[in-house]
Protein backbone atom coordinates (compact mmCIF):
# COMPACT_ATOMS: atom_id res chain seq x y z
CA UNK A 1 0.00 0.00 0.00
CA UNK A 2 2.83 2.50 0.95
CA UNK A 3 4.77 1.76 -2.79
CA UNK A 4 1.23 2.62 -4.32
CA UNK A 5 0.53 5.37 -1.92
CA UNK A 6 3.90 7.00 -2.97
CA UNK A 7 4.07 6.21 -6.63
CA UNK A 8 0.53 7.89 -7.09
CA UNK A 9 1.75 10.77 -5.43
CA UNK A 10 5.26 11.53 -6.66
CA UNK A 11 3.72 10.88 -10.59
CA UNK A 12 0.88 12.72 -10.22
CA UNK A 13 3.65 15.62 -9.27
CA UNK A 14 6.00 14.37 -12.06
CA UNK A 15 3.76 14.45 -14.58
CA UNK A 16 2.19 18.52 -13.43
CA UNK A 17 3.23 20.46 -16.55
CA UNK A 18 4.79 17.91 -18.23
CA UNK A 19 4.79 17.70 -22.38
CA UNK A 20 2.37 14.68 -21.70
CA UNK A 21 -0.46 17.04 -20.29
CA UNK A 22 -0.55 19.33 -23.08
CA UNK A 23 -0.93 16.38 -25.20
CA UNK A 24 -3.75 14.87 -23.32
CA UNK A 25 -5.21 18.55 -23.81
CA UNK A 26 -4.52 18.90 -27.65
CA UNK A 27 -6.07 15.05 -27.88
CA UNK A 28 -9.62 16.15 -26.07
CA UNK A 29 -10.21 19.01 -27.93
CA UNK A 30 -10.13 16.65 -30.89
CA UNK A 31 -11.61 13.27 -29.58
CA UNK A 32 -13.97 12.12 -26.51
CA UNK A 33 -12.26 12.88 -23.11
CA UNK A 34 -13.06 8.84 -22.62
CA UNK A 35 -11.41 7.75 -25.35
CA UNK A 36 -8.14 10.28 -24.74
CA UNK A 37 -8.34 8.52 -20.67
CA UNK A 38 -8.43 5.20 -21.91
CA UNK A 39 -5.64 5.23 -24.50
CA UNK A 40 -3.48 7.30 -21.63
CA UNK A 41 -3.85 4.35 -19.44
CA UNK A 42 -3.07 1.51 -21.89
CA UNK A 43 -0.23 3.33 -22.84
CA UNK A 44 1.44 4.48 -19.27
CA UNK A 45 0.28 1.02 -17.82
CA UNK A 46 2.58 -0.64 -20.39
CA UNK A 47 5.65 1.80 -20.01
CA UNK A 48 5.12 1.75 -16.50
CA UNK A 49 5.04 -1.74 -16.61
CA UNK A 50 8.45 -2.21 -18.24
CA UNK A 51 9.59 0.73 -15.95
CA UNK A 52 8.99 -1.24 -12.98
CA UNK A 53 10.93 -4.18 -14.54
CA UNK A 54 13.41 -2.09 -14.77
CA UNK A 55 14.03 -0.65 -11.52
CA UNK A 56 12.78 -4.30 -9.80
CA UNK A 57 16.11 -5.56 -11.59
CA UNK A 58 18.43 -2.89 -10.66
CA UNK A 59 17.24 -3.05 -7.16
CA UNK A 60 17.83 -6.95 -6.51
CA UNK A 61 20.89 -6.20 -8.53
CA UNK A 62 22.42 -3.62 -5.57
CA UNK A 63 20.11 -5.93 -2.48
CA UNK A 64 23.64 -6.20 -0.84
CA UNK A 65 23.74 -1.76 -0.77
CA UNK A 66 20.66 -0.27 0.17
CA UNK A 67 21.97 3.02 1.44
CA UNK A 68 24.11 3.05 -2.83
CA UNK A 69 20.18 2.89 -3.68
CA UNK A 70 18.89 5.42 -1.53
CA UNK A 71 21.75 8.01 -2.69
CA UNK A 72 21.70 7.35 -6.10
CA UNK A 73 18.04 7.57 -6.52
CA UNK A 74 18.13 10.88 -3.79
CA UNK A 75 20.44 12.30 -6.74
CA UNK A 76 18.14 11.29 -9.20
CA UNK A 77 14.98 13.12 -7.53
CA UNK A 78 17.14 16.29 -7.21
CA UNK A 79 17.80 15.54 -10.73
CA UNK A 80 14.33 15.37 -12.08
CA UNK A 81 13.57 18.70 -9.47
CA UNK A 82 15.98 20.18 -11.87
CA UNK A 83 14.39 18.99 -15.01
CA UNK A 84 11.00 20.27 -13.83
CA UNK A 85 12.75 23.56 -13.27
CA UNK A 86 13.87 23.83 -16.57
CA UNK A 87 10.52 22.99 -18.24
CA UNK A 88 9.13 20.89 -20.66
CA UNK A 89 7.01 22.32 -23.46
CA UNK A 90 5.08 20.60 -26.43
CA UNK A 91 6.81 21.63 -30.03
CA UNK A 92 4.42 22.73 -32.64
CA UNK A 93 5.20 19.71 -34.73
CA UNK A 94 3.87 17.28 -31.63
CA UNK A 95 0.91 19.66 -31.40
CA UNK A 96 0.19 19.52 -34.82
CA UNK A 97 0.92 16.03 -34.90
CA UNK A 98 -1.80 15.73 -32.49
CA UNK A 99 -4.84 17.74 -33.63
CA UNK A 100 -3.64 15.87 -37.43
CA UNK A 101 -3.94 11.99 -36.03
CA UNK A 102 -5.87 9.60 -38.20
CA UNK A 103 -7.42 6.50 -37.22
CA UNK A 104 -8.99 5.43 -34.37
CA UNK A 105 -8.93 7.73 -31.49
CA UNK A 106 -7.58 4.66 -28.55
CA UNK A 107 -4.96 3.87 -30.66
CA UNK A 108 -3.70 7.81 -31.60
CA UNK A 109 -3.50 8.61 -28.36
CA UNK A 110 -2.03 5.16 -27.10
CA UNK A 111 0.69 5.02 -29.88
CA UNK A 112 1.39 8.55 -28.88
CA UNK A 113 1.78 8.60 -25.34
CA UNK A 114 3.65 5.30 -25.20
CA UNK A 115 6.15 6.74 -27.37
CA UNK A 116 6.45 10.40 -25.42
CA UNK A 117 7.36 8.64 -22.48
CA UNK A 118 9.47 6.32 -23.17
CA UNK A 119 12.54 8.22 -21.81
CA UNK A 120 10.17 10.84 -19.71
CA UNK A 121 11.06 11.88 -16.18
CA UNK A 122 7.71 10.30 -14.88
CA UNK A 123 9.25 6.78 -16.70
CA UNK A 124 12.30 7.32 -14.61
CA UNK A 125 10.95 8.55 -12.09
CA UNK A 126 9.09 5.20 -12.16
CA UNK A 127 12.08 2.78 -12.52
CA UNK A 128 13.70 4.65 -9.17
CA UNK A 129 11.37 4.32 -7.23
CA UNK A 130 10.41 0.47 -8.06
CA UNK A 131 14.55 0.17 -6.91
CA UNK A 132 13.32 0.26 -3.11
CA UNK A 133 9.08 -0.45 -3.43
CA UNK A 134 6.97 -2.92 -4.20
CA UNK A 135 6.76 -3.85 -7.89
CA UNK A 136 2.98 -4.15 -8.15
CA UNK A 137 2.13 -0.83 -5.69
CA UNK A 138 4.34 1.29 -7.53
CA UNK A 139 3.09 -0.23 -10.76
CA UNK A 140 -0.48 0.59 -10.46
CA UNK A 141 -0.03 3.70 -8.32
CA UNK A 142 2.81 4.96 -10.82
CA UNK A 143 0.05 4.84 -13.77
CA UNK A 144 -2.58 6.37 -11.77
CA UNK A 145 -0.38 9.55 -10.34
CA UNK A 146 -0.62 9.97 -14.09
CA UNK A 147 -3.66 8.94 -15.74
CA UNK A 148 -5.06 11.56 -12.85
CA UNK A 149 -2.57 14.48 -13.86
CA UNK A 150 -3.64 14.41 -16.92
CA UNK A 151 -6.87 13.93 -16.54
CA UNK A 152 -6.99 16.99 -14.42
CA UNK A 153 -5.17 18.68 -17.46
CA UNK A 154 -8.22 17.60 -19.79
CA UNK A 155 -10.66 18.95 -17.33
CA UNK A 156 -8.93 22.38 -16.27
CA UNK A 157 -7.76 22.64 -19.73
CA UNK A 158 -11.28 22.47 -21.00
CA UNK A 159 -12.49 25.21 -18.87
CA UNK A 160 -9.33 27.65 -18.32
CA UNK A 161 -7.79 27.06 -20.94
CA UNK A 162 -4.34 28.30 -21.22
CA UNK A 163 -4.57 30.10 -18.24
CA UNK A 164 -3.00 27.54 -15.94
CA UNK A 165 -0.64 28.33 -13.46
CA UNK A 166 2.29 27.38 -15.08
CA UNK A 167 4.95 29.04 -12.90
CA UNK A 168 3.32 27.82 -9.22
CA UNK A 169 2.67 24.07 -10.93
CA UNK A 170 6.35 23.75 -12.19
CA UNK A 171 7.98 25.27 -8.74
CA UNK A 172 5.44 23.22 -6.66
CA UNK A 173 6.77 20.04 -8.52
CA UNK A 174 10.60 20.98 -8.34
CA UNK A 175 10.04 21.55 -4.79
CA UNK A 176 8.14 18.32 -4.39
CA UNK A 177 10.86 16.20 -6.05
CA UNK A 178 13.87 18.42 -4.00
CA UNK A 179 12.26 17.28 -0.83
CA UNK A 180 11.73 13.65 -1.75
CA UNK A 181 15.65 13.96 -3.04
CA UNK A 182 16.78 15.25 -0.33
CA UNK A 183 15.37 12.37 2.16
CA UNK A 184 16.47 10.18 0.27
CA UNK A 185 20.10 11.21 0.61
CA UNK A 186 19.80 11.56 3.97
CA UNK A 187 18.06 7.67 4.11
CA UNK A 188 20.89 6.34 2.74
CA UNK A 189 23.60 8.45 4.47
CA UNK A 190 22.13 6.88 7.76
CA UNK A 191 20.54 10.14 9.05
CA UNK A 192 17.24 8.37 9.72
Amino acid sequence: MYAFLLSTAVIFVAELGDKSQLMAMTFAARYRARDVLIGITVATAIVHLVSVGLGVAIGEAFTENQDVISILAGLAFLGFAAWTLRGDELTEEEAEKARRSRGMALLAVGTAFFLAELGDKTMLATVTLATQEGWFGTWVGSTLGMVLADALAIGVGAVLGRQLPEKAIKYGAAAAFAIFGVLLVLEGLGAF
